[in-house]
């Protein structure tokens, strides 16, 4: 699936761990063309990671939780390119206090930083560059990395899963005015991988032994690769027909009511 000539904005490259980071690698192979966004004292190790990519990019800025970052960043892509085709947001966090456990004793504050940082992020990306979004050949892409919170509660991920589900329905009112632009949205998401920002969750371990026991198709966490064909197909235009849908891309375990026990697994059927 070739991705040639097409313009892309890739959020939260952290590292050479990070699923933007694989994401974009795979989308340079593809043949996009890329920038990628950091700040502050991250914007060091993201620029590190970018000269790592197939070929290096530029590192702007973006400070998910500033709103006059977005307009900054709307204004140098239109000094740099014509257009915008795709954008990730792989954009995410929270305070510890919102988080590991302490999801009775948050503050308002540490909520609302949480929810501002994980969900309100993508409504002010997508807003500040539907002007470029809109010029897209054939229309434009929202690719959103998330991790489903719809209907599970999730042990010490707390108030960046409320956040999370809040991010789900963000890109559902997005898709549904964007796309009269013929802007797109659409969200991935992944089972468990192996990153800075995974192993930093303290039940992370516990989370990961449970997934790769029970997904049907069994689960790699250190296969970040599962989940860039997926990206790269929601920016391609074979899903021009797709906008507000969630890909989950976990091994089926979200479909697993009660696993196969193990013993059930040893006949073989004819």
């Amino acid at each position: 699936m070739t991705l040639e000539g097409r313009r892309i904005l890739v959020t939260g490259v952290l590292n050479q761990e990070s699923l933007a980071w694989h994401a974009a690698r795979d989308l340079q192979e593809r043949g996009a063309e890329l920038l990628l966004t950091s700040f502050g004292r991250m914007r060091r190790l993201t620029e590190r990671a970018a000269r790592d990519l197939p070929r290096p990019a530029d590192v702007l800025d973006l400070d998910a939780t500033k709103a006059e970052d977005y307009a900054a960043l709307a204004e140098e892509l239109g000094r740099r390119w014509d257009r915008v085709d795709g954008v990730v947001h792989a954009i995410g966090g929270a305070p510890e206090g919102a988080r590991d456990g302490h999801f009775l004793t948050t503050t308002p504050g540490e909520a609302e930083e949480a929810f501002r940082v994980s969900a309100w992020s993508l409504h002010g990306l997508v807003t500040a560059l539907l002007p470029l979004l809109r010029r897209a050949e054939g229309g434009a892409s929202v690719v959103v990395l998330d991790f489903d919170n719809t209907t599970r509660a999730w042990a010490g991920y707390d108030w960046v899963g409320v956040s999370k589900a809040a991010l789900q329905s963000v890109a559902r009112y997005l898709a549904l005015y964007a796309g009269r632009d013929a802007v797109r949205v659409n969200l991935v998401s992944p089972g468990p991988i192996e990153t800075v920002s995974g192993r930093s969750h303290r039940l992370f371990p516990g989370l990961l032994a449970r997934w790769t026991a029970d997904a049907p198709l069994g689960w790699d966490p250190r296969d970040a690769e599962i989940v860039t064909g997926p990206i790269a197909f929601l920016l391609s235009g074979a899903s021009r027909g797709m906008t507000g849908e969630v890909l989950r891309v976990d091994g089926g375990f979200h479909l697993a009511g009660y696993p196969v026990p193990d013993d059930w697994r040893a006949e073989d059927v004819a």
